[in-house]
């Protein structure tokens, strides 16, 4: 644990590997744990939790978040609620290091909640009964092993199902061998032709898929705005858009924007990518790395104003460290605790 005190903060930090209960594999990668750095911010007695998750293709890792959260010094700052003057300051700090941001993000905005005594939800003005379902995640794997994976997410109401290898069809038949629910689509970029892809699109819409994330790689605007134009289910951008800048770069190119804090910063910048996707009359959906119930839970504030959420990333690892928004029936349930909501789990 690193302990940096800087006026009346004091921001506590140490890394976590994540764990996870299944190998996770998409069109570009395989891995079987997540390097993580846990935080906590103090101020005046009240502390905030923060995470930074890395999966590999961020860029990140526990050494380049540690180096970042080192150079963090906020003896500048005597009033926490100064939200937009520390952020900025954060951000300023470095370029990229998204996820190192987001930690410190996360972490104000839950002690702020605590200082108000009110989850961040409520601060927002959402409705918690306006929650969506969450989808589950069916990485790319054997046959056996995705009906095994697909029936132990019996109880979530839709499967997210990752795709973008020659053994597309075989996945969605696999799974269609097992359950007739609704699903959505990753393909991470694994599409290349126009041509092909949008004749998968008319394939994978006979067979109950809702929309599709990145289907081909985002530097092929014009072919993704070709595909989304005549695909007969929505698209969602997800590597094209990482931060606020990007969404309207992502209009009239994909249908929605697929949300994340560890690309975007955190809950602040989130929150207005939200907002502005809204105001472009685009679909949006709350997305996660593979993350402990922290960053899943202070995504989840800003849940009740999607239109689709993958939030799914804690219930993929064994080693979770704290407890937070749950998932019952398949449905995203807020926890009506201040700031993020979430409660530290009694370490081994």
């Amino acid at each position: 644990m690193t302990v940096r005190k800087s006026g009346k903060f004091t921001l506590r930090f140490r890394p976590h590997t994540l764990e996870l209960k299944h190998v996770f594999t998409v069109s570009t990668a395989s891995r079987s744990t997540t390097p993580a750095v846990l935080t906590a911010l103090e101020f005046e007695g009240i502390t905030g939790y923060g995470e930074a998750a890395m999966p590999p293709y961020l860029g990140e890792s526990e050494e380049s978040v540690l180096k970042f959260l080192n150079q963090v010094d906020l003896s500048g700052f005597g009033d926490p609620f100064l939200t937009a003057d520390i952020l900025r300051y954060i951000d300023d700090l470095a370029p990229k290091n998204t996820a190192a941001k987001a930690a410190v993000d996360i972490a104000l905005h839950d002690l702020l909640g605590k200082m108000m005594n009110r989850p961040w939800h409520r601060i927002w003005g959402f409705n918690p009964a306006n929650t969506p379902y969450t989808s589950f995640t069916i990485g790319i794997d054997t046959a056996e092993m995705v009906r095994q994976k697909v029936r132990e997410a019996a109880p979530y109401k839709l499967l997210k199902v990752k795709l973008g290898l020659d053994t597309d069809k075989v996945m969605i038949n696999t799974i269609r061998e097992v359950t007739d629910k609704p699903l959505c689509a990753d393909v991470n970029q694994g599409w290349k032709n126009k041509e092909e892809a949008l004749e998968m699109t008319h394939w994978l819409a006979e067979r109950g898929v809702l929309f599709l994330e990145q289907p081909m790689p985002s530097e092929q605007v014009d072919d993704n705005a070709w595909l989304t134009e005549n695909s007969p289910i929505p698209t969602v951008a997800d590597e094209a858009v990482q931060r606020l800048a990007d969404v309207r770069k992502a209009f009239g190119v994909y249908n929605g924007i697929n949300i994340k804090l560890m690309k975007c910063t955190g809950m602040r910048e989130a929150h207005q990518m939200a907002e502005l996707a809204r105001a472009l009359d685009m679909k949006v959906m709350l997305g996660c790395m593979t993350e402990t119930s922290c960053a899943i839970s202070a995504a989840a504030q800003l849940s009740p104003m999607v239109d689709w959420a993958d939030l799914d990333g804690a219930l993929l690892i064994h080693n979770d460290v704290y407890r937070g928004m749950e998932v019952l029936d398949g449905k995203i349930t807020l926890p009506n605790r201040p700031g993020i909501g979430i409660v530290p789990l009694p370490t081994p």
